[in-house]
């Protein structure tokens, strides 16, 4: 069913002549684009249900939150600007302006003449492709990101990457799409954009604490399968509706796309099949994404046929990137660039050989001339489109990638807006960290979260302790004999070491003295190591600089272990008064946490690293090696 509409516009009150525009409204395409735009939505918590699967269960929730959270910000930035400067016909080549801000003029009319859709169909439809790509690039950041600023992150990186390439590529008014870039839902937009822009958060945030162990292991596998059922499902909807109306081309296009993710998780079960001799469902769910992300810039310009190519070839490259990618010398924690960028690479390179005419002619009335009608890519002859595909690739990667580093260093110099876990609320996991929710809260905790947890009772034990015992003995420790002792056995030479603990008032103290009634804790742990005169050496591990001078490590009560041996700051007392004290070398904990002290690492610059921070908040404070050498000098 159709509705003709004509809408009169009178140039001014006394003009009796008026202009008269017509548009046709069908109630079937546009319920199939309403159909369509719920699929996409539900695409978003489904990958949240594929990410926290493949993570480890500590860090489960904080990807389902992300997804969710993703749409809910693109959404709310889409009424505000966000549609306006993507899609607004009245803009630049580059990007769009002010006509449709909060949504204005978008109603019932549709977007572009020939559309058979209301413009607020179409702008929702479009606003589920915004939501779930940001969602997409904080996979490789999983594990050690931190969620506070990611809200910010996912409005202003929407603003300035994924409204500008969008509108280059499927604006009226876009330079990609004047050129002629062949992208059918989403290759350049989605894909390519995504892609980078988890290289750029990897590599801004840096590699996981334990990126050299083998910590890749799903947690759980159903939710993987879960999350790629939905996620295919939706995907129907994700290219099929990319026609804007329930057409041949339409069909097409959702053909070609379950053809694609069909050959492709074959492809890869195979490829896994002969490398490790194990029919693996994780590989099976991976090879499905890959085929449905190589397919969709090409599923409604590609024939039946090359989409088997599409699959075959987008799932063995993905999996060859993945076999090698501890070579690309960054931490992609879910393979979202093997995955979601190559294949949108290869998607896109394969358009521009493998589509055909007869293909883009479903979309037209039948009594269209051929001529009307638009050339393929090299099926048709048409040799310039391979190189318009590469140089839509090439620009929007450059424009992706440089944005969005340039927008997460801005970000991470800011001291709330750090992006990088700190070092123990990466070990406990974000969900506890900084959400205080768990996945799985009727389980034990997993086996590293109950050793920090005996760790922390007992290290709360021996701080009120050694409270009470500081204040009684001037509120300064020599830890000397306790850190020289721990380094020989450790093997290592303690000579050159001298180690104060200082107290500072607190109101939250748990030790009780009768000293001057008041109550203390234990922050500020100063380390200085003697070193020869003019020599300013450092020694780089892991990419950080492990200091062999002064520095100041600012731990928690519950990140202090160890402290057993309490000495007086101006003379040591006599050997035979240490039995006095309670002792606690023999500690399995104690050593760990001495281990833990002594390979501290020390950054330069304000990156994203190992935390020295009083609090679990997640901020990276920089310490001033200057002012403490100072403070050193005063003491002596």
């Amino acid at each position: 069913m159709s509705t003709n509409i004509t809408v009169l516009q009178s140039t001014d009150s006394t003009a009796v002549a008026a202009t008269a525009t017509e548009y046709n409204i069908n109630s079937g395409d546009t319920g199939w684009i309403m159909t369509c735009t719920a699929l996409v939505f539900l695409m978003s918590p489904a990958l949240g249900f594929f990410y926290a699967g493949l993570a480890r269960a500590k860090n489960a929730l904080s990807l389902m939150y992300l997804t969710v959270m993703s749409v809910a910000v693109v959404s709310f930035q889409w009424f505000l600007i966000g549609y306006s400067l993507t899609f607004s016909n009245t803009g630049t080549p580059f990007i769009g302006d002010s006509k449709h801000f909060l949504l204005r003029g978008v109603g019932k009319a549709p977007h572009l003449e020939g559309q058979t859709i209301p413009a607020s169909a179409f702008m929702l439809f479009q606003c589920m492709f915004a939501a779930i790509t940001p969602a997409l690039a904080f996979g490789s950041a999983a594990e050690r990101m931190s969620l506070g600023p990611a809200i910010f992150f996912i409005f202003i990186w929407t603003t300035l990457v994924y409204d500008i390439i969008t509108n280059w590529v499927w604006s009226s008014t876009g330079w990609l799409y004047n050129l002629g870039v062949m992208d059918y839902a989403g290759g350049t937009p989605v894909h390519i954009s995504s892609g980078l822009a988890a290289v750029a958060y990897a590599m801004v945030v840096g590699k996981r604490r334990d990126y050299n162990e083998s910590v890749n292991t799903p947690h759980n596998v159903a939710f993987v399968f879960l999350g790629l059922a939905l996620m295919w499902f939706g995907w129907l909807g994700f290219n099929a509706g990319s026609a804007l109306a329930a057409n041949a081309r339409s069909v097409h296009s959702l053909v070609c796309t379950h053809l694609s993710a069909c050959t492709a998780a074959i492809v890869w079960v195979l490829l896994d099949y002969q490398h490790t001799r194990k029919w693996s469902i994780i590989g099976l769910c991976t090879g499905a994404v890959a085929g449905l992300a190589t397919i969709t810039p090409g599923s409604g310009f590609v024939s039946e046929a090359s989409s088997l190519i599409f699959g075959a070839l987008g799932s063995l490259i993905s999996n060859i990137i993945i076999r090698y990618k501890h070579r690309l010398g960054f931490d992609d924690a879910l393979d979202v660039f093997a995955v979601h960028y190559i294949g949108g690479l290869v998607g896109l390179v394969l358009t521009g050989i493998f589509a055909e005419r007869w293909v883009i002619a479903l979309s037209y009335p039948e009594t269209t001339p051929l001529s009307e009608i638009p050339l393929g890519g090299w099926l048709d002859g048409n040799w310039i489109q391979v190189p318009i595909q590469l140089a839509a690739i090439a620009s929007v990667s450059a424009w992706s990638f440089v944005l969005t580093y340039i927008i997460l260093v801005v970000l991470n110099k800011f001291p709330f807006l750090k992006l990088r876990l700190a070092d123990e609320d990466e070990i406990i996991g974000t969900d506890w960290a900084e959400m205080g929710e768990r996945a799985y809260g009727y389980l034990p905790m997993d086996e590293e979260q109950a050793q920090a947890h005996q760790m922390d009772e007992e290290v709360r034990e021996r701080l009120e302790e050694a409270e009470a015992a500081a204040m009684e003995r001037g509120r300064e420790m020599n830890l000397n004999e306790h850190v020289n002792g721990s380094l020989s056995r450790q093997g290592r030479n303690p000579s050159g070491i001298d180690l104060h603990l200082h107290t500072v008032p607190s109101a939250t103290s748990t030790a009780t003295t009768t000293v001057k009634k008041q109550r203390f804790n234990l922050r500020h742990l100063m380390m200085s190591k003697k070193k020869p005169k003019n020599s300013n050496t450092s020694s780089i591990v892991g990419g950080a600089f492990n200091m062999e001078e002064p520095v100041v490590l600012s731990y928690d009560e519950k990140d202090l272990g160890g402290l057993s041996k309490e000495l007086d700051a101006a003379t040591r007392p006599p050997r035979e008064t240490l039995s006095q004290i309670p002792s606690h070398h023999s500690s399995e904990h104690e050593m760990q946490d001495m281990n833990q002290q002594s390979n501290f690492f020390y950054y330069e610059t304000d990156e994203a690293g190992p935390s020295t921070t009083t609090t679990s908040s997640g901020q990276n404070t920089p310490i001033d090696i200057e002012t403490v050498v100072d403070e050193l000098e005063k003491k002596k």
